[in-house]
């Protein structure tokens, strides 16, 4: 049962570091998935194309959210923190 805590905890931790993976992720299965509901009305596109285009939304969609999450923390390193140690210092 302990096992079972330390990994949900790493999970968390995690998704703590790094807001956007938890993002990037969920917005991968909800593309896929609906990309694969719409498989039924695709018409007269082949298959392979269909797979193609639901694959470079998906991949698009994890790709944005690894970049905003480098962004933010680029962010939270180069320009919160030392506003943070400079109020620190200045008191």
């Amino acid at each position: 049962m302990s096992a079972y805590d330390e990994n949900e905890s790493k999970f968390m931790r995690k998704a703590k570091e790094n807001p956007f993976v938890p993002v990037g992720l969920a917005g991968f299965f909800a593309i896929v998935g609906y990309k694969l509901m719409k498989m039924k009305s695709r018409g007269d596109t082949k298959m392979s194309v269909h797979l193609i285009h639901m694959r470079v939304a998906a991949q698009g969609f994890v790709v944005g959210a690894m970049t905003v999450g480098v962004l933010y923390s680029m962010y939270k390193d180069f320009i919160v923190k030392p506003r943070e140690e400079q109020q620190k210092a200045e008191k």
